[in-house]
């Protein structure tokens, strides 16, 4: 379905119109609730996998990695709208999941963490950086993701291969605990089919 035949349906073109609408206000609520964990106290967790080794900075391969997969990941959809708004439906979800496991989890990071300095937001933003964003890996799970999304036999090996990656660096970066990044392939992939479910049913 075209870009054109897409908005000529009225009922695509709400829910379209909602879906964006529902993933500013989610996005907006999640930067409050990652402000309020800043600021309360969390447990450290013992965690056997990080005491194995020390934390190397890994922060430009991690950014590299997420950010080439975005555009190619909007690159595979632009042209596809019902794929594209069923992405942001799913991804909007994992965030709302996401937002209650940090609620629920307080937690303060890693010892000996390096911390993960995105270069877009130092440049343009506040320079804040958020140390207590844990549980779970959003950068895991939003890769794998797109992997579940993704069609294309190519680029979904790709994307299964930079989710390793990037869940490897930031346990090697002392990041996450091993928890959180364990867990996010799940969490992405409960999304993925919780919005599946409602567009078949």
């Amino acid at each position: 379905m075209s870009w054109r035949e897409f908005f000529d349906n009225k009922k695509l073109l709400i829910e379209f119109i909602v879906t964006v609408i529902l993933l500013i206000f989610v996005l907006h609520f999640l930067t409050q609730i990652l402000n309020y964990a800043e600021q309360r106290k969390g447990v450290v967790l013992d965690d056997p996998v990080l005491k194995t080794f020390g934390a190397i900075n890994l922060t430009w391969l991690v950014f590299t990695l997420i950010y080439f997969s975005i555009i190619i990941f909007f690159l595979l959809l632009v042209r596809h709208p019902q794929k594209l708004m069923f992405a942001i439906q799913a991804y909007a979800l994992m965030i709302i999941i996401r937002i209650i496991a940090m609620y629920l989890m307080p937690l303060n990071p890693p010892a000996g963490m390096i911390q993960l300095n995105d270069p877009f937001v130092q440049y343009f933003g506040t320079g804040k950086v958020l140390t207590k964003d844990l549980f779970f890996s959003g950068h895991t799970a939003t890769l794998f993701l797109f992997f579940l999304i993704t069609e294309n036999k190519f680029f979904k090996n790709l994307f299964l291969i930079f989710t390793a990656l990037v869940a490897a660096s930031v346990l090697l970066q002392h990041v996450h605990y091993s928890i959180d990044v364990f867990a996010a392939p799940f969490f992405s992939y409960a999304s993925y089919k919780i919005v599946g479910s409602i567009h078949k049913a």
